[in-house]
C-alpha cells in the first residue's frame, strides 16, 4: 500500500454482479468513482458527475474494502464512474496491488483521456459526441456500444474498424439503450447478421439489483 495518502472522489463502492458485457453475471466489487465531462443524455449515474460533492476516500481505504469483498467472492474489481480517467488511477492500482494482489482489476471507460493504472480487462464504451483516443482503441479488451439508433451502428462498425487499424481486436458488443425499443430492435437485428458481433444486456436492471 501506499505510504502517502492520496484521495479520490467516490460515488459509492458495492458488491454485487456485473449486469453487462463479457463478465456478465460474474461476482464483482464496484468502485465508481464522481466526476464526468462526457455527459452522455442516457446516463443512468448522473449524480456522479459532480465530483465535488462526493467525499474524498483514501486509495488505502478503497483496497480494504475490495479485499474484503474478495474474501466474500468477488472475483475480480471495476473501477468505474462517472469517467474514472479524469483521475491518475495508478495510485489506486497500486493500492490494490498491495491489498488484493491476486483480484484481478477491470476499467470500465469512455476512453476520452489517457490511460492510467494497470488492468487485467478495459471495457471501452465510445461515445459519437466524444470519441476515444487511438490509445483506448488500441488497448481496450472489449468494446460496447450503447444503441439508440442507426446512427450509433454506423458509429459502432467505425469503433470496431479504428481499433482494428490500431492493431487490436477486441471482443464486439452493441448494447441496446435502456428501455429503447428501437435501439432494441435494430441491435438484434445487426447481431443477428453480424458474428462478430454480440449482445450486451444491463441484466442488473432486469433484476433489479445494482
Amino acid at each position: 500500500m501506499s505510504n502517502c495518502p492520496i484521495k479520490l472522489p467516490v460515488v459509492e463502492t458495492f458488491h454485487s454482479l456485473q449486469g453487462e458485457g463479457i463478465h456478465g453475471g460474474r461476482s464483482a466489487f464496484f468502485i465508481r468513482l464522481g466526476g464526468c465531462n462526457v455527459g452522455c443524455s442516457w446516463c443512468d449515474t448522473k449524480h456522479s458527475w459532480p465530483a465535488a460533492v462526493h467525499p474524498d476516500i483514501d486509495v488505502n481505504e478503497l483496497a480494504a474494502a475490495a479485499a474484503m469483498a474478495q474474501q466474500r467472492g468477488a472475483g475480480f474489481a471495476v473501477i468505474t464512474g462517472g469517467e474514472p480517467l479524469h483521475h491518475n488511477l495508478q495510485p489506486l492500482c497500486q493500492a490494490l496491488d498491495g491489498a488484493a494482489p491476486a483480484l484481478p482489476r477491470h476499467l470500465e471507460t469512455s476512453g476520452v483521456d489517457p490511460l492510467s493504472g494497470c488492468f487485467a480487462w478495459i471495457t471501452l464504451s465510445p461515445k459519437r459526441h466524444q470519441p476515444p483516443t487511438t490509445e483506448l482503441l488500441s488497448r481496450c479488451h472489449e468494446l460496447k456500444v450503447v444503441i439508440h439508433g442507426a446512427e450509433d451502428l454506423a458509429f459502432a462498425q467505425t469503433m470496431a474498424e479504428a481499433a482494428q487499424a490500431a492493431g487490436n481486436t477486441p471482443e464486439l458488443l452493441l448494447q441496446p439503450g435502456w428501455q429503447s425499443s428501437s435501439g432494441a430492435e435494430q441491435a438484434l437485428e445487426f447481431v443477428r447478421a453480424q458474428p462478430a458481433w454480440r449482445l450486451s444486456l444491463q441484466s442488473h436492471k432486469w433484476l433489479g439489483v445494482r
